[in-house]
């Protein structure tokens, strides 16, 4: 696939307004696993029993920063969405759905919010790309 694929984009200008909700939360959610390791990094995967803990939390807090940096900038947008989508999915997988056995579908709901908002908002940068306010659109 072609650059020009994967840096189009539409002239939508409040693009810009869901690649700052995604691009801000992924950031600081990446920069996140390695000021709070034990909480939100190595130490979380090991608690949710992920494999390799020591370099999933480190390998996940980077692509995330990677990714919402490049989708806060708006250059490759739609390619960076896609790990952003696969670490949502997993997310949903690992911690949400067992949700549905302790507490029932309403906890589940309640606590899986965040992580249904960025995987649709991923999804949309995916299918759309960064919009009017974009490196991608100025490529």
């Amino acid at each position: 696939m072609s650059l020009r694929k994967w840096t189009s984009t539409d002239k939508t200008p409040t693009t810009l307004l869901i690649r700052l909700v995604v691009g801000v939360v992924f950031l600081s959610e990446g920069i996140q696993k390695f000021l709070f390791a034990a909480a939100q990094g190595s130490g979380r995967f090991e608690k949710i029993g992920m494999p390799s803990p020591e370099f999933l939390g480190p390998f996940v807090g980077i692509t995330e920063i990677i990714c919402g940096f490049l989708i806060l900038i708006g250059l490759l947008t739609r390619f960076a969405a896609i790990p952003l989508i696969s670490i949502m999915l997993v997310a949903i997988y690992t911690t949400k759905l067992p949700m549905l056995n302790d507490g029932g579908i309403w906890k589940m709901l309640h606590e899986s919010r965040t992580d249904w908002a960025m995987l649709l908002c991923s999804i949309f940068l995916l299918i759309r790309g960064g919009g009017a306010f974009s490196i991608d659109k100025k490529l």
